[in-house]
């Protein structure tokens, strides 16, 4: 059975495509990144975590508003 675990590529491709989009929204989370350690460990599913990483209230607030707004469509 083939390994579709993702790569570090993909993971990588993954958190650039998530910046873009929260760009579009005018917001910037400043620790997106990939989780590199979690390929080193033994997680169900496979590794490729991406760290959303910490924001003040004001971006998590703008981040739930653009939530909220796209729920819709």
């Amino acid at each position: 059975m083939p390994d579709h675990s993702p790569t570090a590529h993909d993971t990588t491709l993954c958190v650039e495509e998530l910046r873009t989009a929260l760009a579009l929204h005018g917001i910037k989370l400043p620790s997106l990144r990939v989780d590199l350690p979690s390929f080193a460990g033994s997680y169900e599913p496979p590794a490729g975590l991406v760290a959303l990483g910490n924001c003040n209230t004001a971006t998590a607030r703008a981040l739930a508003a653009a939530l909220r707004r796209t729920a819709g469509e």
